[in-house]
Parts: C-alpha cells; sequence; structure tokens
C-alpha cells in the first residue's frame, strides 16, 4: 500500500525538471496537475496501474487538496472532466479514471503522443459537497524517444 500511495508525489517529481508551478488555487481548493512521458514511470507502478510504460505515451495525474490550516490539506472527492487539445485547437479524447488508496484520491489518465506534440489541458472540478466548478488549464509539450 505504501508504494501505491507515493505515485502523485512521484510525478510531480518526476515530472519537475519540464514543468513549472504545477498547481492551481482556487477558493479553498488547490488543484495539483501535470502531464509526462509513462517511461519515466517506475515499471512496478507502471504494471500496479495498468499503465504502458513508453515514450510515446503520455500521462495526466489530478488531485484536488481542500485547504486545512495548520495541515497539508486533505483530499477530496470531485466530479473532474478534462479536455484537451493541440495547438490547432483539435481536441483529444482522455479519460480520467479515480484512484483511491487510503486518504489520497487522484484522476489518472494515458494516452498516445507525438514527438513534439503540445497539448492544452483544461480542466473543470466540483469538489464533492459544492455546487460551483473550479477550472484550472496547463499546457505541456512532450518530447517521445
Amino acid at each position: 500500500m505504501k508504494r501505491l500511495l507515493v505515485l502523485p508525489l512521484v510525478l510531480l517529481v518526476a515530472a519537475g525538471a519540464t514543468l513549472a508551478e504545477n498547481l492551481t488555487r482556487a477558493d479553498e481548493y488547490t488543484i495539483h496537475h501535470n502531464a509526462l512521458t509513462t517511461d519515466s514511470l517506475a515499471p512496478e507502478m507502471a504494471r500496479a496501474y495498468g499503465i504502458q510504460r513508453s515514450g510515446s505515451r503520455g500521462m495526466v495525474n489530478i488531485s484536488i487538496i481542500r485547504e486545512q490550516p495548520g495541515t497539508t490539506g486533505k483530499s477530496v472527492h470531485a466530479r473532474v472532466k478534462l479536455k484537451a487539445r493541440e495547438l490547432t485547437g483539435q481536441p483529444r479524447e482522455i479519460a480520467l479514471r479515480e484512484i483511491r488508496e487510503g486518504d489520497a484520491i487522484y484522476y489518472i489518465a494515458d494516452f498516445p503522443v507525438a514527438h513534439r506534440e503540445h497539448l492544452i489541458f483544461d480542466i473543470e472540478v466540483i469538489p464533492e459537497g459544492e455546487t460551483h466548478a473550479l477550472k484550472a488549464r496547463f499546457e505541456q509539450e512532450f518530447f517521445t524517444r
């Protein structure tokens, strides 16, 4: 179980060199988001999540943390919608799946990518118990091997 709980941290560290700030603050929530090629995942982690390791596959990871003073916050369940598009405006279908491990909740997806493909990700989140959507956007250029 401990091995799997580190997925969000490992993804953020693995992608850290290529990503700027990987979060969006909205109201009392922080939306953590990143994307990377799946070849940077450890083989055992990729197997555990059913993800094909490849330089030509991308992965997105999203988690929603409710801020709680004096703590690092609390992971919350949410309705999460992800829309991706190329710079030309061409939409990309990317289906998220929810992962729950202990108190951690995150949303992941993997998908094919081409060398130097630049994707714009629009995220819409409605945390459990809330009625309005929170939005985040980030971009990622993928360098395949």
